[in-house]
């Protein structure tokens, strides 16, 4: 089924639901509809902005059933991720372009990323305080009871709170109290990997990776070693952890040779494997690729 056609039945089954408000089997069709939206298909989509166009309608939809089911983790996962990636792809991707010709609406564009980032995370941290009461009170403590643990139905959603907690911070640096959750988005993000290192093909190790090069007094040979697992996890299918060593290993390197040939590794597998993710990160390698000489 397209993303349309989901749509359209969507859409129908929330208006049904609409019609069922105090129903005694409304809670059951809020589950089958929360169930039903937990899987849009859009991994299959590989043209950006067809994708974006329908995504705004997606997320709508989405959030407003999640906030009925708040306990439902596919459905928390699929809003949370949806934010932001929609936040990434869309919005501060579009800021950096922008920088350089105006910065006034790259950081206000900036600001606007940050706001959907921290809407993704919070509807991953609910999702995760319904299913284990008392969890982000656990986590905030500087050190967390070792009893602290996620079910591996929990997961995807602690990843992309942490994920989005991340995109929160990075685009925050100016907020002492923002940047202060830095090692608490790692604790969350450190959980998950406990749990299920190889979590989405390597996007989970990627964070890893990612957290730890950016992490004041991190080691860029841990981070060099997660960023390697999760290509090794991706099975050459994934461009994102190419990208992301890119940025984040060549640049703090100052290694301009191994910048151009990961980015160059990241646009041939997105060639040879297409799918969203792959052309969000072919679109952001050839452009740190234009922007090699400013950026060394």
């Amino acid at each position: 089924m397209d993303i349309f056609r989901q749509a359209i039945v969507l859409c129908s089954m929330v208006l049904a639901l609409s019609a069922l408000s105090g129903c005694a089997v409304r809670p059951l069709v809020l589950n089958h509809v929360a169930d039903a939206l937990a899987m849009p298909g859009q991994d299959l989509e590989d043209d950006i902005l067809l994708a974006r166009e329908a995504s705004a309608f997606y997320l709508k939809v989405s959030e407003s059933v999640l906030r009925e089911a708040p306990g439902n983790l596919k459905l928390a996962e699929s809003v949370s991720s949806g934010f932001t990636q929609y936040a990434y792809a869309f919005v501060s991707f579009e800021a950096d372009q922008l920088q350089s010709k105006d910065a006034k609406a790259a950081q206000r564009m900036k600001e606007r990323a940050a706001r959907l980032y921290a809407r993704a995370h919070g509807h991953a941290m609910r999702a995760l305080e319904k299913t284990t009461p008392g969890f982000t009170k656990a986590l905030m403590q500087a050190q967390p009871s070792a009893s602290l643990r996620l079910s591996a139905a929990q997961v995807g959603v602690a990843y992309w709170a942490a994920a989005s907690w991340g995109g929160v911070i990075s685009l925050s640096k100016d907020d002492p109290d923002k940047v202060a959750d830095l090692p608490a988005a790692m604790r969350l993000a450190k959980l998950a990997w406990e749990t299920q290192p190889d979590h989405g093909r390597g996007s989970l190790s990627s964070l890893m990776g990612t957290f730890e090069a950016s992490s004041p007094g991190g080691s860029l040979g841990l981070a060099e070693k997660y960023f390697d697992q999760a290509i090794a996890q991706s099975q050459g299918q994934s461009a994102g952890p190419w990208v992301a060593k890119a940025e984040s290993i060549a640049m703090a390197k100052n290694d301009p040779k191994s910048f151009e040939r990961w980015l160059k590794e990241a646009i041939r597998i997105s060639d040879a494997h297409r799918n969203l993710e792959n052309e969000v990160m072919r679109s952001r390698a050839e452009w740190l690729l234009d922007m090699i000489d400013d950026l060394f």
